[in-house]
Parts: C-alpha cells; structure tokens; sequence
C-alpha cells in the first residue's frame, strides 16, 4: 500500500503531539489549510484522536504516534 497524500498529512499531524506529556493535545483551527483539517477529521474518525478538530491522542492513537515518530527519528538519521 503506497502513502498517499492523505496518509501523510495524516503521519505528520501524529508527528506534532508531544510524547512526553498526555495531558498536551492539539487545536486545529477552522482556517488551517483544507487538508490539515481533513486529516484532523480523518485521524478522529479512525479513534486516534478525541476530538473532529484535534483534541489529545486515544489509546489507539498515542501507540500510532509512537510508531509515526519513531519511524521519523530512524528516517531523519
């Protein structure tokens, strides 16, 4: 399965929760960018985020964060 546009958008928005604290989450505003706000929806509708425009990670979601990032850190190397 290749990554799609929409997958990436959707990697780099697991990218942007931070780790380190569950008590941090994110807010996506109404005039971010179209496909930012539809990976937002997306993420929410998959159970990986608590809420359709942003909110903090579910169980589901932080295990795909870790994953999302790690992958990052070992393809920045």
């Amino acid at each position: 399965m290749p990554y799609t546009p929409e997958i990436i958008e959707e990697l780099s928005l697991l990218a942007r929760f931070n780790l380190d604290s569950t008590q941090e989450g994110l807010k996506i505003h109404s005039n971010a960018e179209a496909q930012v706000i539809a990976a937002t929806q997306s993420l929410f509708d998959k159970g990986l985020i608590t809420q359709a425009d942003g909110g903090y990670l579910t169980t589901l979601g932080l295990s795909a964060a870790e994953h999302a990032q790690a992958l990052l850190q070992v393809l920045n190397n």
